[in-house]
């Protein structure tokens, strides 16, 4: 009898465990790489203002200094209620997103849905002609009186056509008409199929959209600029609230060096001040990308083998 190799592997598919080491030292470089720009602004943000001035920008500072964040602790109970804002408007907005583009995306996807074509291209024209700001503005203050209330923060952007295609292409690609025709055998209707049959197998793309649209709420502000006045303060997300301070930081600044006239006989961390606000608002989104990680990768490489 003969006997059993170590490496069941065809010898063309095997690596040479030097090379295998070689390799995972690259990739292993390279993820660090993307790293260091994060680590470079946090090491600025913890920089003195006087070490910016003389050095600029650099991995070694002459002097450490936390007036950055010590300068955005005395708002922290305006921050606190701004972050919690954000992560709501995040949190609704993304299942709302979701909910909407899911089901437009299915009822498209349906060869038998006799309003499909119609739909389609109201989706598609507005993907390059769109209505203006002084529209949209309208639209969302006088019709449907969103102004100073969150639904204008959320309800803009909860509907993208470009994530509608996606969706509606990954349906019809990738989900089977076995699957769908099962449903109706078993007789089931077609909010119960997707329920149950669709979504279950759809996890991939809808992780990936739910990402982009996490990021998307995460990081606006525009929204607050034009539908929040600043009698609803309260109402602010963290990344608005954040703009206002860089702004005020950046106004006083410029009063010191045109006047020479102090405030609070404080010196302003102006350049620190910006990195620190870059590591607020990316750190906690960052935080949540290890969750969506698997899927997120599956959704990338989703329809390029189909077997």
């Amino acid at each position: 009898m003969k006997k059993e190799s170590k490496n069941s592997q065809p010898k063309w598919n095997r690596v040479h465990p030097i090379t295998n080491v070689a390799i995972s030292s690259l990739f292993i470089f390279l993820a660090l790489l993307t790293l260091l720009p994060l680590v470079f602004v946090i090491i600025i943000s913890f920089s003195s203002d006087a070490s910016v001035a003389e050095k600029g920008y650099s991995f070694f500072p002459n002097a450490w200094s936390t007036a950055a964040y010590e300068y955005m602790w005395k708002s922290k109970d305006y921050i606190i209620r701004s972050f919690f804002n954000s992560v709501g408007i995040t949190v609704v907005g993304t299942c709302i997103a979701l909910v909407l583009i899911a089901t437009m995306g299915y009822a498209l996807s349906r060869p038998k849905f006799y309003m499909k074509n119609i739909y389609t291209w109201m989706i598609f024209i507005p993907m390059l002609f769109g209505g203006g700001l002084l529209a949209s503005y309208m639209v969302n203050t006088q019709i449907y009186q969103l102004r100073n209330t969150y639904w204008a923060l959320i309800l803009p952007g909860a509907c993208s056509g470009w994530y509608i295609i996606i969706m509606r292409t990954f349906f019809q690609t990738t989900v089977p008409d076995s699957i769908i025709e099962s449903g109706k055998i078993d007789g089931a209707r077609q909010i119960r199929i997707f329920a149950q049959l669709v979504l279950p197998i759809s996890l991939p793309v809808i992780a990936t959209i739910g990402l982009f649209m996490s990021f998307s709420y995460w990081n606006a502000w525009y929204g607050a600029m034009l539908y929040i006045t600043s009698d609803h303060r309260h109402l602010y997300p963290l990344q608005y609230v954040l703009i206002n301070i860089q702004n005020n930081i950046d106004f006083m600044a410029k009063v010191e060096a045109e006047t020479g006239m102090t405030f609070e006989s404080v010196q302003l961390p102006t350049e620190t001040f910006r990195m620190a606000l870059v590591v607020t608002i990316v750190l906690p989104i960052a935080c949540s990308y290890p969750f969506f990680q698997r899927f997120f990768v599956g959704g990338l490489t989703i329809g390029s083998v189909k077997g």
